[in-house]
């Protein structure tokens, strides 16, 4: 309740963000049967019963992901995080999860709270993380053993931390692609979109 009270602030938009992210990716690793579901625990947040982890090496990786992301969302530098999830064996790229950021920069200077309750930017994660559930009705069978990265865009001339290391855009070839859900803290704005091979060009 004192969040909302108090309105969202530039930092407490940054950690509502990243928590989504936490949770998506957790979400989304666990849908495509990246890992195995007996390396998962079922947790409740946004009022939905979600799966996290248990991977002692993955919840490390991710931990270290999302604190980075936290402080560049609090520096409003990052653009898009994206998820790409490749065959083992040939290297080639099946799906892309894609999530556009767009942030409101003036938040920097203005540290005035936005008026917006922390009750509705839930409902709309809620929306979009059940429809990130949802994909595996349309989204092809990931018949071969799969692995993942994470790819993070950010302003040009930002300083990358050391374990970071330059990817290229990993894109697909003949893709179908999903618009998904958004939502917005009034300060960070998240799009979301998956693009999948299409199952008869495997």
């Amino acid at each position: 309740m004192t969040s909302t009270l108090k309105g969202i602030t530039l930092k407490g938009s940054a950690e509502i963000v990243a928590e989504f992210f936490s949770f998506g990716i957790n979400s989304i690793l666990y849908q495509r049967g990246i890992y195995p579901p007996e390396t998962f625990t079922r947790v409740t947040q946004y009022d939905l019963s979600l799966m996290l982890t248990t991977d002692a090496n993955l919840k490390t990786y991710l931990a270290s992901v999302v604190a980075q992301l936290k402080e560049w969302l609090c520096e409003c530098t990052v653009q898009k995080l994206v998820l790409v999830i490749t065959c083992l064996e040939t290297n080639e790229v099946l799906e892309r999860w894609q999530f556009d950021i767009e942030c409101d920069k003036s938040a920097k200077e203005n540290c005035a709270p936005r008026e917006k309750p922390i009750k509705a930017i839930q409902e709309e994660i809620r929306s979009v993380i059940r429809q990130i559930t949802a994909t595996v009705t349309f989204l092809p069978l990931l018949e071969t053993a799969c692995a993942f990265d994470l790819l993070v865009y950010t302003d040009k001339d930002l300083e990358v931390p050391d374990k970071w290391e330059e990817s290229g855009p990993q894109i697909i070839n003949q893709s179908e692609e999903v618009r998904l859900r958004s939502f917005t803290t009034s300060i960070h704005k998240v799009n979301s979109m998956v693009a999948y091979k299409k199952s008869d060009s495997f």
